[in-house]
């Protein structure tokens, strides 16, 4: 609700030309949005692009677009470039393979090697394969 009143009080601070404009806007269906981004497009030699998001924020007064961060990733090796035993050593020091599924995993690259770890974890086992000579990523989940 306080969010709410401080819009209100932050669209009263605006020009009153602008308010108006802003009232007829919020009144426009999503098709009437469309039309007006088209017409905005030809009139002022803009992309669609860059008029999209004015006119998502039109479409839904008060909708907040959250980027959201992945919470979990993995790491994939891409390659084991020419230390393919010093990486086999350190996909077995950051799993739990023995020593042949640590080789059949860093022989059938691009594979994953770790699943559902946080960032840092993530960031932590890719360090150790790219260190040994492999080229890994941390990918979000």
């Amino acid at each position: 609700m306080a969010e709410t009143e401080a819009a209100v009080e932050e669209e009263s601070q605006l020009p009153e030309k602008i308010q108006q404009v802003l009232d007829t806007i919020s009144e426009f269906t999503l098709m009437e949005l469309s039309e007006l981004v088209e017409a905005f497009e030809e009139r002022f030699d803009i992309e669609a692009a860059a008029a999209a998001p004015v006119a998502m924020a039109a479409a839904a007064p008060g909708a907040e677009a959250e980027e959201v961060e992945p919470t979990s990733y993995k790491v994939t090796l891409k390659s084991f470039g020419d230390e393919k035993i010093q990486v086999i050593k350190a996909v077995r020091s950051q799993t739990t393979l023995a020593l042949k599924e640590a080789k059949n995993l860093v022989e059938s690259t691009p594979a994953t090697v770790r699943e559902g770890l946080s960032k840092e974890e993530a960031e932590q086992c890719a360090g150790a394969l790219n260190e040994a000579g492999g080229e890994a990523v941390v990918e979000p989940e």
